[in-house]
C-alpha cells in the first residue's frame, strides 16, 4: 500500500493589472480629434450657412425690388399718364362743343390721377430715387389744371383756343415721361440684380456641395486613418494570436485609445499565457497523481484479492478448528479455557465479517454493473425479503411508501436499502416493535428519499460522526456491527450523485434522508 496522494491544490488566482502604454503619447486622443474635428465641422457649417442664407437674401432682395417695389410703381405711372390724357381730351371736347357730359371723363380722370399719384407717394419710401421726378410730375400736372383746365371748366378763359393747353400739357407729357423712363432704368437694374442673385445663389449651391463632398471626404479619410486601420490592425493581430501564434506581441499604432486598447489586449494575452503555463504546470501533475492514484487502486484491489482469498482462508481455518474445539471440548475443560475458546471463536467471526464489510465498502464504484433504471420499489422490496429474518426476530414491521424509478447500480442501491432498513430494525428500543418506514418526494430535480423508524435515534451533535467508516457510539456488547454500515450508505448516495444525512424526525427514532437524481425526462418535464 502507498501514501495517500496530496489534493492538487487550487491557484490562486492573479487579478489581470492593466497598464495603459504611454509609448507615443505626443498624438492625440480620439477625443480631442473628434472635438477638434466637430468644431471645424461646425465653422464650415456656419459658413455654409452663412452663404446659403446670403445668397437667399440677394435673390429675395432683388424679387422684391422687380415684382413688388420698381413694378408697382411703374403700373401706377401708366395709370397716371392714361388719367392725364383722358382729363386733357375730355378738356379739348369741352371747350370744342361745350356740352357738360365732357367733363364727366375730366372729373373721373382726376381722381384715378390723383389715386396714382397716391401708390407713387407711398412708392418713394422703398424708391427715394423717382422723388425728384414724381414732383416734377405732380407740379406740372398742377400747372396744368390751375393753368389751364380750371379756367376752361368754369369758363373764365373763353378766349383761348383748342391748342392753348398744348404747352401745359407738352410739360405734364414730358415729367411723366421722365417719370416713367427713371422707373424702366430701375426695373431693368432690378432684373439685373434679380439674375446676379439668382447666378450668385447657383454659385452659392455649388460652393456648398464641393463643401460637403469635400467635409465627407476629409472625414472618412480621417476615419479610416485613425480609427478603421489601426482596429483592422489589432484585428489582424488578434486573429494571428487567436489561430495560435501566442508569443506575438500585440502593437499597433493609432490615437492614443487604439494603442492602450491594443497593450490591453496584449496584456490580457501574456496572463492568459502565464495561466496556460500554470494550467499546463497544474494539468501535468493532476497526470501523475492519476498515475500515482491508479497505481494505488491497483494495490488496493490486490489486497482486496489477497484479503478475500490469502488472508480469509487461514480464518476460516482458525473459526473452524475454534469451533470444532469449542463443539468437541465444552464442559470438558475448566470455565477459563471455554471462555478462552469462546473469545477465539468470536473474535475470528468479527474479523471475518470487518473483512466483508471492508471488501464491499471497497468495492463501491469499482465492481459496478452500470447505470440503468431502476425500481426502487422492487429494490426496497428485495431488501425487505433480505431482512425477513431480523424482522421476523424482533416483531418489526417495514413500510414501503411509493418509491420512483431513478438512474443507478441496481445492487448498490439495493445494499443501501438494505443496510439502512435493517439498521432501522436493529436500533430498536427494549419492549418497544421496531417500525421502519420508507418514504420518497421530489424535490427540484432529485428524488428524496427519508428511511424513519421509532428506535433509539441520534443525537444532533452526532449526525456527521455516524457516516465516518469504525465509528459506533454504542459498545458491540449492545449494537452488534463493525461500524462501516452508515459510511458504506454515504458512499454508495455519494457514488450515485446524491447526499446522505441525519434529518430531524417529528417523533422518536431516527430519520435518514438521501437524495438520488431523477430521470432525464422527469427533469425534462
Amino acid at each position: 500500500m502507498t501514501a495517500p496522494v496530496d489534493p492538487v491544490r487550487r491557484p490562486r488566482r492573479r487579478p489581470l493589472r492593466l497598464r495603459p502604454n504611454t509609448a507615443g503619447t505626443g498624438r492625440w486622443p480620439l477625443a480631442r480629434v473628434f472635438v477638434v474635428g466637430a468644431v471645424l465641422a461646425g465653422l464650415v457649417a456656419a459658413g455654409t450657412v452663412a452663404l446659403g442664407a446670403t445668397a437667399m437674401w440677394r435673390l429675395t432682395e432683388a424679387r422684391a425690388a422687380l415684382l413688388d417695389r420698381s413694378g408697382p410703381a411703374l403700373l401706377a405711372v401708366k395709370d397716371l399718364a392714361n388719367a392725364q390724357l383722358e382729363q386733357e381730351t375730355a378738356v379739348r371736347g369741352f371747350l370744342l362743343t361745350r356740352r357738360p357730359q365732357y367733363l364727366e371723363p375730366y372729373h373721373a380722370g382726376a381722381g384715378r390721377s390723383q389715386d396714382a399719384v397716391n401708390r407713387l407717394r407711398a412708392a418713394t419710401e422703398a424708391l427715394p430715387e423717382i422723388g425728384p421726378e414724381l414732383d416734377a410730375a405732380v407740379l406740372a400736372q398742377q400747372d396744368w389744371r390751375t393753368g389751364y383746365a380750371e379756367p376752361v371748366v368754369t369758363g373764365e378763359a373763353v378766349a383761348l383756343g383748342p391748342d392753348a393747353g398744348l404747352v401745359f400739357f407738352d410739360r405734364v407729357r414730358r415729367t411723366t415721361g421722365a417719370l416713367e423712363e427713371r422707373l424702366s432704368e430701375l426695373r431693368l437694374d432690378g432684373r439685373e440684380q434679380l439674375a446676379s442673385a439668382a447666378s450668385f445663389i447657383a454659385w452659392a449651391s455649388a460652393a456648398i456641395g464641393v463643401t460637403l463632398l469635400v467635409l465627407l471626404a476629409v472625414v472618412g479619410i480621417g476615419l479610416r486613418r485613425l480609427v478603421l486601420r489601426p482596429v483592422s490592425d489589432l484585428a489582424a493581430q488578434v486573429r494571428e494570436v487567436v489561430a495560435g501564434d501566442t508569443d506575438r506581441q500585440v502593437d499597433v499604432e493609432g490615437p492614443r485609445e487604439i494603442r492602450e486598447l491594443g497593450a490591453d489586449v496584449d496584456a490580457m494575452r501574456s496572463h492568459i499565457l502565464r495561466e496556460l503555463d500554470h494550467a499546463q504546470a497544474v494539468n501535468r501533475r493532476l497526470d501523475d497523481q492519476a498515475r500515482e492514484l491508479e497505481r494505488s487502486n491497483r494495490d488496493l484491489e490486490q489486497f482486496a484479492y489477497v484479503a478475500s482469498h490469502d488472508l480469509q482462508e487461514p480464518l476460516r481455518k482458525v473459526a473452524s478448528f475454534c469451533q470444532l474445539l469449542q463443539r468437541r471440548y465444552a464442559g470438558k475443560l475448566d470455565e477459563r479455557a471455554d471462555q478462552y475458546i469462546a473469545f477465539a471463536v468470536d473474535g475470528a467471526q468479527r474479523m471475518q465479517q470487518l473483512i466483508n464489510d471492508l471488501l464491499a465498502f471497497s468495492r463501491v464504484g469499482r465492481t459496478t454493473e452500470g447505470f440503468g433504471r431502476v425500481d426502487l420499489g422492487a429494490v426496497a422490496a428485495a431488501a425487505v425479503e433480505q431482512l425477513e429474518q431480523a424482522r421476523n426476530e424482533v416483531g418489526g414491521e417495514i413500510v414501503l411508501g411509493a418509491l420512483p424509478t431513478v438512474p443507478g447500480d441496481p445492487g448498490l442501491l439495493q445494499a443501501l436499502m438494505a443496510n439502512l432498513i435493517g439498521n432501522g430494525l436493529k436500533f430498536h428500543r427494549k419492549g418497544v416493535p421496531p417500525v421502519v418506514r420508507v418514504d420518497a418526494r421530489r424535490d427540484d430535480g432529485m428524488w428524496a428519499i427519508t428511511v424513519s423508524d421509532n428506535g433509539i435515534g441520534i443525537e444532533p451533535e452526532y449526525g456527521e460522526k455516524v457516516f465516518v467508516i469504525f465509528q459506533r457510539l454504542h459498545g458491540r456488547d449492545a449494537y452488534s456491527g463493525t461500524g462501516i454500515g452508515l459510511a458504506l450508505a454515504k458512499k454508495i448516495v455519494e457514488f450515485h450523485q446524491g447526499h446522505i444525512g441525519l434529518a430531524t424526525g417529528d417523533g422518536p427514532g431516527t430519520t435518514i434522508r438521501f437524495t438520488l437524481p431523477a430521470l432525464r425526462e422527469e427533469t425534462a418535464e
